[in-house]
């Protein structure tokens, strides 16, 4: 990031990686700085964000009802892992942040690792909103009320989709699974018609 930071390119609309993907600390604590100074309200979210979908957008859409500038902490893949398993995520990180990086509603975007603490993100922003998903399983009510004193308030929604990333997950391999059932099926049958005829 150039060392002068232009929240007015920020804010933009403009869809820059280069601009809107934050990945040092201290860059994006004088991006805060910076909005703080001009009275905006700074909203905060964080997630995985893998195979983006509709619910995505209208949660991120929410998110940025509620400020000026919304901040999404995306996860990196190995700290995807370790929250969500070995198989995930589906969708590489730089894929991902490229991706959030073209939805109109979010401003800047930043990458959270392994070697970060659930809080560290909040309490470097310190948000006046902070954006948590009544789906997500490890960000529990007493640690939201916990981040109450870092944070203006905490908002919990609700899920933005009826099928959650990893239930579409779940629906691609179980649909996989019948296909390649299906096929080994074929190929047995084959194998016992030729000997039955041999």
């Amino acid at each position: 990031m150039p060392s002068k930071i232009s929240i007015k390119e920020i804010l933009s609309g403009n869809s820059s990686f280069e601009k809107r993907y934050i990945r040092d600390f201290n860059n994006l604590k004088k991006v805060v700085a910076e909005c703080r100074k001009r009275k905006l309200k700074i909203v905060l979210t964080q997630g995985v964000y893998d195979l983006i979908h509709g619910g995505h957008a209208a949660y991120l859409e929410k998110a940025k009802s509620l400020g000026d500038v919304l901040i999404v902490g995306v996860d990196s893949d190995a700290l995807t892992r370790e929250r969500k398993g070995p198989g995930r995520p589906i969708v590489p990180e730089e894929e991902r942040l490229r991706m959030l990086v073209h939805l109109r509603h979010v401003d800047v975007v930043t990458l959270k690792d392994v070697d970060q603490g659930i809080g560290d993100l909040i309490r470097l922003v310190r948000p006046d909103v902070l954006v948590v998903s009544k789906s997500t399983t490890d960000f529990t009510d007493e640690m939201a009320k916990e981040y109450e004193g870092v944070c203006g308030r905490v908002v919990s929604l609700p899920p933005q989709a009826t099928t959650s990333t990893s239930a579409r997950i779940r629906i691609l391999t179980i649909d996989g699974a019948e296909q390649l059932a299906g096929e080994i099926g074929k190929i047995t049958q084959n194998f016992l018609n030729k000997i039955r005829g041999s």
